[in-house]
């Protein structure tokens, strides 16, 4: 026999309405209600109507997380932290939410579909995780969407991706980020430097590279594009830029790859073709993903501080946490130095 709303009522010695602004939460209830009406509703296993709720409300209970690999530490990280915060209390039928992790796979149709749907379960939040793609009718479609999901009383929070209208944004310091790491790097006497850089149509990649480029032209040292090879975020595409690196330039005597996961492609290619780390070449990587200290040796990174803005980020979705001043806010970006660098042989 289905519970209803009429029956925790009666078990709770409330009013309906009284079970239906628990539940919704969107209207005060004193603390003794409110206790004996999740009461009733564990008591009786009550499961709300959620489409229906959705209907009635603004929003549903639905929290959409939008990630391009859920595999990838980086995005795994944050997308834990986030769904840590968009919980209510604990195993109770008042206010916590659903979370949904939306896997794009890198691809900007995908993120469209996703966003399409959220809208449609008129989802209490989302939040879209990482660098954005850099296409211009598709930064205007994704801007549309976010126009109207923001209208509709969704809460858009963006993490470690640019500023974008509607939305709420806590970005990455990627561009000092990658100007700190080559300092670092020209600091120790490097003058010939390779660079994996991740895939050029996003703006991680770029924001990183520009970085990279900027320490480079302030030390005065030539950016040769021969030094410079383009690839996935990950460890193979990193072992095939640092044999193509090495195949354009045996001579560099450092490489700077997008992030750790790229570096450790490179530290096998370079031990592969013989060459000791730091002694003959050193490597640098990207994020602080928690590997990049157990590597041998260990890398010498820059810090982002992933589960501390999905964290932010999720308290932000569910109001929980006033947005940044101008709903815009630039974390991370501090140099880790450790034994992948060292200084040139030569």
């Amino acid at each position: 026999m289905t519970v209803t709303l009429a029956d925790v009522a009666a078990r709770a010695q409330v009013s309906p309405a009284t079970v239906s602004r628990v539940l919704n939460g969107n209207y005060p209830v004193a603390a003794s209600t409110r206790e004996r009406v999740l009461r009733a509703v564990d008591e009786l296993d009550y499961v709300l109507n959620g489409p229906a709720s959705a209907l009635a409300a603004a929003t549903s209970d639905l929290v959409g997380i939008l990630v391009n690999d859920i595999a990838d530490p980086f995005f795994g990280i944050m997308a834990s932290a986030i769904q840590s915060e968009i919980g209510g209390p604990g195993g109770r039928a008042g206010g916590e939410r659903l979370a949904v992790v939306c896997n794009t796979g890198g691809s900007p149709e995908r993120e469209l579909t996703y966003l399409t749907l959220l809208q449609r379960q008129r989802a209490a939040a989302v939040v879209l995780t990482g660098g954005a793609i850099e296409d211009a009718a598709h930064v205007a479609a994704v801007g549309n969407k976010l126009r109207k999901l923001a209208d509709a009383g969704t809460r858009v929070v963006l993490c470690g991706r640019p500023p974008a209208p509607g939305a709420i944004a806590l970005t990455f310091d990627n561009r000092g980020g990658g100007r700190r790491l080559t300092e670092h790097l020209i600091g120790l006497g490097h003058r010939r430097l390779g660079y994996i850089a991740g895939p050029v149509e996003r703006t991680t990649t770029r924001h990183r590279l520009e970085g990279h480029r900027d320490a480079l032209a302030a030390a005065g040292i030539e950016d040769d594009p021969q030094r410079t090879v383009y690839g996935r975020y990950d460890r193979l595409s990193g072992y095939e830029a640092t044999l193509e690196l090495l195949r354009r330039d045996p001579s560099i005597t450092a490489v700077v790859a997008a992030n750790d996961t790229v570096a450790l492609g490179a530290c096998a290619a370079l031990r592969e073709a013989g060459l000791r780390i730091p002694d003959d070449v050193s490597v640098a990587g990207f994020d602080d993903l928690p590997f990049s200290i157990d590597a041998v040796p260990a890398l010498t990174t820059v810090h982002l501080p992933l589960a501390e803005a999905g964290a932010r980020a999720g308290r932000i979705a569910m109001g929980r946490e006033e947005p940044p001043p101008g709903g815009i806010a630039t974390v991370g970006g501090e140099l880790r130095e450790r034994g992948s660098t060292g200084a040139p042989r030569d």
